[in-house]
């Protein structure tokens, strides 16, 4: 089966972003293959590569960087909801004059196309938070 995310909340502040993740792990290890993970409102904070949990606590972003990587999974975050809560990569840091991004490494920013062309491409769009 073919799905698609739509993960709303941060990684710390709402369990969502956690069960998405682990949802996530388990459709790839059943076969099944995942579209896209779409990162809008609070979600986009999953993306930033500034984050430093403590030692003992999971590194959530890490996590979606490691599973983008090992499976070719496309994370998109919102741009709006990105630039909002000063997530940027290169290109937006340097079209808004900024010294620098922080995307982290398996994410890109673009638009809310992507979720919509995410909802009909996928068989079932997954939706993790309010």
């Amino acid at each position: 089966m073919k799905l698609a995310l739509l993960v709303n909340e941060g990684p710390y502040q709402h369990q969502a972003a956690d069960s998405a993740l682990q949802f996530v792990k388990a459709a790839v290890a059943k076969g099944h293959e995942i579209f896209r993970v779409f990162f809008y409102h609070d979600g986009v904070n999953n993306g930033t590569r500034f984050a430093v949990p403590p030692q003992d606590d999971r590194n959530i972003t890490v996590e979606w960087s490691k599973l983008a990587e090992e499976h070719k999974i496309d994370l998109v975050v919102c741009i709006a909801a990105a630039q909002r809560r000063g997530i940027l990569d290169e290109n937006e840091a340097k079209r808004q004059g900024k010294s620098g991004d922080n995307i982290a490494p398996g994410f890109r920013i673009s638009g809310l196309g992507q979720l919509i062309e995410a909802g009909i491409q996928a068989e079932r769009l997954v939706v993790f938070g309010d």
